[in-house]
């Protein structure tokens, strides 16, 4: 007999606002579905437009009286960062959870982004590096805000050569995916060390699904070729047992954007074997995301690399 699915309570989040990208399908629309169901407002930052408003009416069909919405955000794209966040920033409404979700994941030939970095590591890393700095003027005046950023179990096979970070010499389309999950959770735990140190009052911490089923393993492995159906991993994933459904793989996300218990800096993923399934508990990070001189490095060059610069006070007092 299969393992019954897990779950977990979502605190009441009435009068709070979430903005959760790559919110139209997979782990993003369970964790915005849940967050809405909870009482939040929340953000679906979407690329496709159709496809966001679809998410919305879902959403909505189950949940007649949820406050959602959706509105355009490419990662690929720095002036869609930025765009985005001023419409944020005019509305000028205190934040109080941003979830870094989007991805593309395996892009089997180097592609870039409008600006021109690696597709992977411009759209994991440095397209939320620099969405979750320009809205953190939003956040500082959030209620006990947080910022979730996922990560994956592809984070040990990353590396980051700072000397090819945008893999110009040489590709390999697991190889970067590790590297910007990498970045991923470098980037969490550096964040939650800057907070503490100026006083931002934010909790920062990452999560990984293990093994779910999405539209990430189709996208990705897909761009560019003309296929449509899933590649290695999809195979993989539809073996029996060897996966999970969105609505178990946003567990993790949901206990680090909500939990009671959750801790700046911390690390959560499903509790199964290897990590691959089950509900969240704390997870093992490998060892080149704990190290701190490489996270601060890497918070050097993504400022430099995006123009965005974290340098904003804490808040005088807070709702």
């Amino acid at each position: 007999m299969p393992a019954q699915p897990k779950d977990i309570p979502v605190p009441d989040r009435s009068g709070t606002l979430a903005v959760v990208t790559g919110a139209n399908s997979g782990i993003g629309f369970e964790t915005a579905r849940r967050l809405a169901r909870a009482g939040a407002e929340v953000v679906l930052a979407v690329r496709n437009a159709a496809k966001g408003a679809e998410a919305v009416d879902r959403i909505r069909r189950e949940h007649p009286d949820a406050a959602v919405s959706a509105e355009p955000l490419d990662l690929a794209d720095l002036g869609s960062v930025s765009a985005f966040a001023r419409l944020l920033l005019d509305r000028d409404r205190p934040l109080d959870l941003l979830v870094n979700n989007a991805g593309i994941m395996a892009v089997p030939t180097r592609h870039t982004t409008a600006d021109g970095f690696e597709l992977q590591f411009g759209t994991n890393h440095l397209g939320h590096f620099a969405l979750t700095g320009r809205l953190l003027p939003l956040l500082v005046r959030g209620r006990s805000p947080r910022v979730v950023t996922v990560s994956s179990l592809a984070h040990f096979i990353g590396r980051l050569d700072f000397g090819d970070l945008q893999a110009e010499r040489s590709y390999g389309a697991w190889r970067a995916y590790g590297a910007s999950k990498l970045a991923n959770l470098l980037f969490a735990k550096e964040l939650q060390r800057r907070s503490d140190r100026g006083g931002w009052g934010l909790l920062s911490a990452a999560a990984h699904p293990g093994s779910t089923v999405t539209n990430l393993q189709h996208a990705g492995p897909n761009l560019g070729t003309g296929r449509e159906g899933g590649g290695m991993s999809a195979l993989v994933m539809s073996l029996p047992g060897a996966a999970q459904q969105p609505e178990q793989g946003a567990l993790p996300t949901l206990y680090a954007a909500t939990g009671p218990d959750a801790a700046g800096g911390g690390y959560y993923g499903p509790d199964g074997v290897f990590g691959t399934t089950g509900g969240p508990a704390p997870a093992r990070a490998s060892r080149r995301a704990q190290d701190e001189g490489t996270a601060a490095r890497l918070w050097d060059v993504s400022e430099q690399l995006t123009g965005v610069r974290y340098d904003h006070p804490a808040p005088a007092e807070r709702p």
